[in-house]
C-alpha cells in the first residue's frame, strides 16, 4: 500500500494515531474531524496516499468512487439527508492535510458563501 511515513493520515490509516472512526471501506477510512465545523463533520480518506482528489481521480478512479458512496453512507448514518461534501486542493484553498480527505458536514443549514 502507497503510504508517507510523515503524513497525519497515513498514520491514522496505520493506527499509529488514534482517531474516532465511524466507518471502514476496502479502500476508505472515515473518522471525526477533530474541530468540527459543523455537528457532523467526518473526513473521509482513501486508505493510500494520495496528495489531492485530482490526483486520486486520476491514478485511482474506483477509489475516488468508493470513497464518495462512503461519503454518502456515513451521511446516512448520521441520520443527515442534506450534507455538503467539500474537497480542498492546495494550501491556498485550505488543505492543511496533503493527504486527499472529503469532507462530510451537516447537521445544520450550510449557507453560501460560508460564514
Amino acid at each position: 500500500m502507497n503510504q508517507d511515513p510523515d503524513c497525519l493520515f497515513c498514520k491514522i490509516v496505520a493506527g499509529e494515531i488514534p482517531a474516532t472512526v465511524v466507518r471502514r471501506s476496502e479502500r476508505t477510512v472515515a473518522f471525526r474531524d477533530v474541530s468540527p465545523q459543523a455537528p457532523t463533520h467526518v473526513l473521509v480518506i482513501p486508505k493510500e496516499h494520495h496528495a489531492d482528489v485530482p490526483t486520486l481521480a486520476e491514478v485511482a478512479p474506483d477509489t475516488l468512487t468508493e470513497l464518495v458512496n462512503e461519503a454518502g453512507a456515513v451521511a446516512a448514518d448520521e441520520g443527515i439527508d442534506a450534507f455538503r461534501l467539500v474537497f480542498n486542493t492546495g494550501a491556498e484553498a485550505g488543505q492543511s492535510v496533503f493527504h486527499v480527505h472529503g469532507h462530510v458536514l451537516g447537521g445544520r443549514a450550510m449557507t453560501w458563501p460560508p460564514g
